[in-house]
């Protein structure tokens, strides 16, 4: 989405406002409608015309004659395209009614996709990409600028506005402001490899606001000359051995906040650097300049600032001697490999100042602010904006337990409309049963099949996306669940997809939490057995009888810490059932929700993943089964808690092995083929990304030629007394799974049966560092 840029509008003075063209009131005698957009495309298909209307059937072939036609209140939309002309802008809009000029890019496209104006390879070059000279209430968003000398120039301008574009190679300025311009706004453009200043603000400009910006290896990043109350914050300024930033002249009442001033990502020598400031203000700028919130790296020897020429190397020495810079971090800037988020501190994110003026609603790239789960909030405002012009993003998501609570059930009509799913339907889970409204990355649910007319299977995922993977596979007939954390959309809506024959099925849903920026820390855990009824492991020996709990101790054992834990994952078996039944997993101590998370006919032996909220140390598994019994069993895969740093990421569901096709590793590029698991056999999986700490799995057996058990673990580890999936011989049957990753970022696959199987992995996400 594009940020909301509030500019000071200059008064306009009575013989402006006297000469201003006026639009024909509304309805007046003889008026003609004013149309509120023309059209710039020069696309051979468009049957462009510069003697034409400039409408959207007839467009303008060349910007130029678009800026010659404009009206106050006009929007000039410029198709994709290069337009290899000096464009000159010099007819103004009002203060309500602006002209605006813009390129075509849709709410998720990239700046790369808008139009070019100017042309570098044109004949002689563009010397000039855009110029607005004289002009006054002129809105420019969302275009690129290819120039020779310069990508855009305002000079003598009132209330202008140039949001969200590139330039690069100009060799002069890529951004110039000169002559007696007031309240204009430059910000959000990439600035890359021009030969002279990013931007520079010159002699007679008032009030130039310049934020959000990126500047890479440009000669010098922001340049002001006696150009007084300009504001510059949020911008990245890149560059080797060059000064970062620098209010020369008379420039007095300055803000400089929240930018990153640093290195360029290039290499070179650094010699020389030490003659160089990040952050230059000479003797008439300083009074009335404010500077605070930055981040600079002076790790090549530059000067951190030189203050009416006093040079400081550290921000302690700047700030006893000048009172400024107190929230300063002198620090590299450079972020972490992708997803290595959290490897080391990270000094720009969740730590700017909100509320400095000029600041964007969004970065450079659209990003809206995040709020890294991790880092502790200690900026102003929202608390969790980043300093300089790029959102940190791929932080990830931590838990909250809410739950188990039911929020679909078409049953009764819960949450959908009661009957049969035979298509699919899209469930609202965002400002329900303790889901937040926003804010929210994934769901964690306990889905459950029942009363199928014929064999099928199920599909969940973000409402509005799709997926490839199936999370239920089921007979005529049969009930069987399985946990899924799923991504949710925007509106916090998931979709339940139905495949297979016959009338339909009923679908049920329990939430039992959700992700987001606010929560507890997952830790994985090797597999380890907790409870088994069988054997008095973690409880009495013998069977549960129906309306039977057993209360588990699950802290203080099996690699989960006495104290501190918010929630638990288990993978729970049944087994040895002498009847149908439900079991419940919940908070110990309270009141026994109306959910299940594993449903079973007499004799079978089947898993599900839960997690489930810790209460004095404890979980409660409740056995429902009118008069039969059943043996219980589960192993711990992990908990959470307030420490640590890993975060989730989840992402659409991504097809690692399916042993019954060709699979290439992404990792190896090598190519397993076709074959099925061997009875007492082990296939591994790699994972390449070093900072993945667990991966989240909805692994599927099919095709067993008699019944087993699936053992998932980390690779290099000896196989752990733990199961995840059980069948019978020709059954197919899902179960999520949460994994640590082992050796080599490996994780293995154990077939316990006695003959061979076909293995589905999917993963819906990851923990990382």
């Amino acid at each position: 989405m594009g940020g909301i840029i509030k500019t000071r509008t200059g008064m306009l003075s009575a013989a402006v406002l006297l000469g201003a063209i006026a639009l024909p009131a509304a309805g007046a005698p003889g008026a003609a409608a004013v149309p509120a957009n023309i059209y710039v495309d020069n696309a051979a298909a468009a049957h462009c015309s510069n003697a034409g209307t400039g409408l959207q059937d007839q467009p303008f072939c060349t910007v130029q004659a678009a800026a010659d036609a404009s009206l106050p209140g006009q929007t000039v939309h410029i198709a994709t395209g290069t337009y290899p002309e000096q464009v000159s802008i010099t007819k103004s809009g009002t203060a309500a009614a602006p002209i605006t000029f813009t390129g075509d890019v849709s709410e998720w496209g990239s700046i790369q996709d808008a139009a070019i104006i100017g042309s570098y390879e044109a004949t002689g070059g563009t010397a000039r990409a855009l110029s607005v000279t004289n002009a006054e209430h002129i809105r420019i968003k969302d275009l690129n600028f290819d120039a020779v000398d310069e990508g855009v120039h305002v000079e003598g301008s009132k209330d202008v506005s140039v949001i969200n574009g590139t330039v690069a190679g100009a060799q002069s300025v890529a951004l110039r402001v000169t002559g007696a311009s007031e309240d204009v706004t430059l910000g959000k453009f990439n600035l890359w490899a021009n030969s002279g200043a990013g931007v520079a603000v010159e002699a007679g400009a008032r009030r130039t606001v310049v934020t959000g910006n990126s500047l890479n290896a440009n000669v010098r990043g922001i340049s002001v000359t006696d150009a007084p109350n300009t504001v510059i914050v949020g911008n990245s300024v890149y560059s080797h051995c060059q000064d970062g930033i620098v209010l020369a002249g008379t420039s007095p009442n300055a803000t400089i906040e929240n930018n990153v001033v640093t290195t360029d990502n290039y290499s070179g020598t650094s010699d020389g650097c030490a003659a160089t400031t990040r952050v230059m203000v000479e003797a008439a700028s300083v009074p009335g300049t404010k500077t605070d919130y930055n981040v600079i790296n002076t790790s090549n020897g530059e000067q951190a600032y030189n203050w009416s020429g006093t040079k400081y190397a550290n921000r302690a020495a700047f700030t006893t001697a000048t009172g400024q810079g107190a929230r300063d971090v002198f620090a590299d800037p450079t972020v972490p490999n992708e997803g290595d988020r959290h490897a080391k501190p990270l000094p720009t994110v969740d730590s700017a100042d909100e509320n400095a003026p000029g600041m964007l609603t969004t970065d450079v790239y659209r990003t809206a602010a995040l709020d890294d789960p991790i880092t502790p909030n200690t900026g102003t405002g929202s608390g969790y904006r980043d300093r300089g012009a790029e959102e940190m993003g791929n932080l990830g998501s931590v838990y909250t337990p809410a739950g188990p609570t039911r929020v679909l059930d078409t049953r009764d009509g819960t949450g959908a409309p009661k009957g049969l799913l035979n298509s699919w339907m899209d469930v609202q889970l965002g400002g329900k049963a303790g889901v937040p409204a926003a804010g929210v990355t994934a769901v964690t649910l306990n889905v459950t099949v029942t009363g199928s007319t014929g064999a099928g299977y199920l599909k969940v995922f973000a409402a509005g996306t799709g997926s490839l993977s199936s999370v239920l596979n089921w007979t005529a007939g049969e009930t069987i669940a399985n946990l899924v954390t799923v991504p949710v959309s925007e509106d916090g809506k998931v979709t339940f997809e139905y495949f297979g024959a016959g009338m339909g099925a009923h679908v049920i849903a329990d939430v039992e939490g959700y992700y987001s920026a606010k929560g507890s820390v997952f830790h994985e855990t090797s597999p380890a057995r907790a409870l088994d009824t069988r054997d008095g492991t973690g409880a009495p020996k013998g069977a549960v009888k129906a309306g039977g709990t057993v209360n588990l101790q699950v802290t203080g054992a099996k690699g989960v810490p006495a104290s501190g834990v918010t929630a638990v994952t288990l993978n729970v078996t049944v087994t040895g059932s002498t009847g149908q039944g439900f079991l419940t997993v919940y908070p110990h101590g309270q009141a026994r929700p109306t959910a299940s998370n594993i449903n079973w006919p007499a004799g079978k032996t089947i898993a599900n993943l839960v997690t489930v909220p810790v209460v004095d140390g404890k979980v409660a598994l409740y056995v429902a089964g009118g008069g039969n019994t059943t043996q219980v069993i589960a192993d711990v895969a992990g908990y959470f808690d307030a420490t640590g740093h890993n975060t989730y990421r989840s992402y659409f569901t991504e097809r690692l092995m399916d042993t019954r096709e060709p699979t290439t590793d992404g990792c190896t590029d090598k190519t397993r083929p076709a074959s099925a698991i061997p009875a007492g056999g082990t296939l591994e999986i790699t994972n390449c990304l070093p900072w993945v700490t667990g991966l989240t799995l909805n692994v599927t057996v099919t095709q067993p030629g008699a019944g087993g058990f699936l053992t998932v673990y980390p690779s290099g580890q000896a196989r752990p007394l733990a199961s995840n999936l059980n069948w019978n011989a020709g059954e197919t049957i899902p179960n999520a799974v949460v994994v640590k990753v082992g050796k080599g970022g490996k994780v293995a696959f154990y077939n316990g049966s006695t003959k061979p199987i076909h293995l589905v992995v999917d993963q819906f996400g990851y923990q990382a560092v």
